[in-house]
């Protein structure tokens, strides 16, 4: 099972650092490349660049939280979140139209009670 983990590209973990304005102050964010795509990804859907989104991912958390102590960690957990909700959102797709096979059924079993409860209105 580890062996999609361990043979990665190392390219998609390699820092990157990018210099920053937010609010006219320039910051430099330093982030695996991996992530750097999946932010780039997440404007394009979002019709943004992806400095404006990470502007506006810095104003609604800071909004929400009053202070964020680790931007660049915050940033991972977004691209991690969102990732996550691809992969939901694919898998419901996928039991509802019964394309799940067996062993990936086992593995999701609380999902699949708990989208069939929702679909039959309980």
């Amino acid at each position: 099972m580890c062996e999609i983990y361990v043979k990665a590209d190392p390219i998609h973990y390699e820092l990157r650092t990018r210099s920053i304005r937010i609010h006219g102050v320039v910051t430099s964010i330093r982030l695996e490349n991996m992530s750097w795509d999946v932010l780039a990804k997440i404007a394009l859907k979002d019709g943004l660049t992806t400095n404006q989104l990470i502007c506006q991912l810095y104003d609604e958390v800071i909004r929400q939280q009053g202070k964020v102590s680790n931007f660049c960690s915050f940033l991972r957990v977004s691209c991690m979140r969102y990732l996550s909700n691809v992969a939901g959102q694919e898998e419901k797709q996928a039991i509802l139209q019964g394309k799940l096979d067996g062993k990936a059924a086992a593995v999701v079993p609380m999902v699949v009670s708990t989208i069939l409860r929702k679909v039959a209105g309980g």
